[in-house]
């Protein structure tokens, strides 16, 4: 059968060899669950795959049910490559392509874990991680960014993020609060502003 008499065919070969090119985005989402399979935090990357919240959710609790009670480290739903690992009462999830590389995907994974693990001090579980989300969000901002994975040494994930917490970097609130007011040196009483 050739593409003239079967174009559907055709474009299906199409789609699969566009879908094998070589791309930086490698992570499609990630998401932090507790062991009820309610999100925690999530982060998707690629906006076609589950453009609603409604549809990221179903894929998050449908992802939650084949996984949570394996021992296994990687999954394969709905056409995507999971890797995954649990802690107390948190399950994290790192979400690839079929295609994906599984250690590159468990090398973001890991990553992710020993870096929550270093801030939280070993102490990885619920209550914790939601006492710190800001730290957890910078996190996962410092490994992945839209969906390019940046960074995959913990120490150095930590270094960045204690750098950012410890107010050394200025943040961009108060550049713009000094603006406004006409401080030109950022000298303000930052205490005023809270």
């Amino acid at each position: 059968m050739t593409a003239q008499t079967c174009p559907r065919q055709h474009q299906r070969t199409t789609m699969e060899i566009a879908s094998l090119e070589p791309s930086l985005y490698t992570v499609k989402a990630v998401f932090i669950l507790d062991n009820d399979g309610n999100r925690l935090l999530s982060k998707y990357y690629d906006k076609e795959l589950y453009p609603s919240m409604k549809e990221q959710k179903n894929f998050e609790k449908n992802v939650f049910n084949k996984t949570h009670k394996a021992d296994n480290e990687i999954a394969f739903v709905e056409g995507m490559t999971i890797v995954y690992k649990c802690s107390i009462d948190l399950f994290f999830y790192v979400v690839g392509s079929s295609q994906e590389n599984e250690l590159m995907l468990m090398a973001v994974l890991n990553c992710l874990f020993e870096s929550l693990g270093q801030i939280l001090r070993k102490n990885v579980e619920r209550r914790c991680l939601l006492d710190n989300m800001d730290g957890v969000f910078l996190v996962v901002d410092e490994i992945i960014d839209g969906g390019v994975i940046l960074e995959s040494d913990p120490q150095q994930v930590i270094q960045k993020v204690n750098y950012r917490l410890d107010g050394s970097e200025q943040a961009y609130g108060f550049d713009l609060f000094d603006y406004i007011v006409g401080n030109i040196d950022g000298q303000t009483d930052r205490s005023q502003c809270a």
